[in-house]
């Protein structure tokens, strides 16, 4: 059973491929991959909307967002196990955050750059 929930935006082609590559990592099965293009509302633990804003995850019951949730995603990776522990460092933990933050203010454009090559 898995110990991870993971939400991700199935119609993003960014997420697809990251999520895509993720899931060859996750080797021991330990991340439920939830498609919120495809996920019935009763799902979804907080707005739809606000799901699709930033990455997700719920580790152990607890809801995560942005960098955090990355970290646990990380964390249940064998290969990437070690960043996710790394990023339980509140300054770490912190640098990720703010790189995440300037990423989402180019992720519209990266994602319309993508969608050209599908």
């Amino acid at each position: 059973m898995a110990n991870l929930i993971v939400w991700y935006d199935g119609e993003c082609p960014l997420c697809r491929r990251e999520i895509a590559l993720m899931r060859k990592l996750d080797v021991r099965g330990r991340i439920d991959w939830l498609d919120l293009a495809a996920a019935a509302p009763s799902t979804c633990p907080i707005d739809r909307a606000e799901l699709l804003a930033r990455f997700h995850a719920s580790e152990e019951g607890q809801l995560l967002s942005g960098a955090a949730a990355f970290a646990a995603m990380w964390r249940a990776i064998p290969l990437l196990r070690p960043l996710g522990l790394a990023a339980r460092s509140p300054m770490v933990l912190g640098i990720l955050e703010g790189l995440y933050r300037a990423f989402l203010a180019f992720r519209p454009s990266i994602q319309r750059f993508a969608r050209r090559f599908e």
